[in-house]
């Protein structure tokens, strides 16, 4: 029985050998002979290009690239929709649902839960500002975050994207929203 043992320590000091070789060998690699990355390049890439290499249409309508330079990103306009539906998806899908019904996988498990914004039975109130301060700060007791780390045009673009698929549209007056947005600057 001491012979089987041995034989099962000598395999797991060989393997732990081998694994710890093979890393110090990769460590090597990465730190010393590796060129890494030259992040002028990286930085130095265009918008469109960097969507394209993240899967996305750098040339479409809503593209990050033709709405990021928007002076006045609180007019709504097809591309800020398009934009917006892209940001919704990535920050929002998982608690209100891709079509913002509410039925988001995460939202099954939430407190209340999250809020049909198709419906759009507006707790801060629906208006365009109403919707851009809930973004902004989230919804003190309930579990909708604050999306105030967001960029300034991606939090207008959602907005826009929300205000498209409710039922309950509720538009702030233009001298009103300017003057807000302008604040908000």
């Amino acid at each position: 029985m001491s012979t089987q043992q041995n034989e099962h320590n000598q395999a797991g000091l060989l393997t732990f050998v081998v694994s710890m070789v093979f890393t110090f060998v990769f460590f090597i690699y990465i730190s010393f002979i590796h060129p890494g990355v030259e992040l002028e390049k990286v930085k130095g890439l265009t918008p469109e290009t960097q969507m394209k290499m993240a899967g996305g249409e750098g040339g479409e309508k809503g593209a990050a690239g033709s709405v990021a330079n928007n002076e006045t990103p609180w007019i709504s306009s097809e591309a800020m929709i398009a934009h917006g539906k892209s940001v919704y998806q990535t920050n929002c899908a998982f608690c209100h649902g891709a079509q913002g019904k509410g039925d988001g996988a995460a939202g099954a498990t939430l407190v209340p839960k999250p809020r049909n914004l198709v419906k759009g039975d507006w707790k801060n109130g629906g208006s365009t500002v109403g919707l851009f301060k809930t973004l902004k700060n989230g919804i003190a007791g309930t579990s909708m975050a604050a999306f105030g780390h967001l960029p300034l045009v991606d939090r207008w673009a959602m907005v826009h994207y929300i205000q498209d698929i409710t039922e309950n549209k509720i538009i702030t007056p233009k001298g009103e929203l300017e003057a807000f947005a302008k604040a908000e600057k």
